[in-house]
């Protein structure tokens, strides 16, 4: 069952990643979504719903490395020296 909430919650980021990859290669190739009214916002949504995705998917798989300690001391989470 964790295995599956985990897939859930990579799944929606991907999605959205997905989808704004879709938005800015519509874009490029000037066919217009029908709800949005303008190409460059449309541009301007496929970003942001991309770095949101993608962002979210990377901190997710970076946590769960540093968890596990598999990532390089350059990765590793520091601890303050004043706490």
């Amino acid at each position: 069952m964790a295995r599956f909430a985990a897939f859930i919650v990579l799944l929606i980021p991907g999605l959205m990643a997905a989808g704004g990859i879709k938005l800015i290669r519509d874009t490029l190739f000037a066919k217009l979504v029908d709800p949005i009214p303008f190409l460059w916002l449309q541009f301007i949504i496929g970003i942001v719903l991309f770095v949101i995705g993608f962002g979210f998917f990377a901190g997710f798989l970076l946590h769960r490395d540093r968890k596990k300690g598999n990532v390089s001391p350059k990765f590793a989470k520091q601890k303050n020296a004043d706490r």
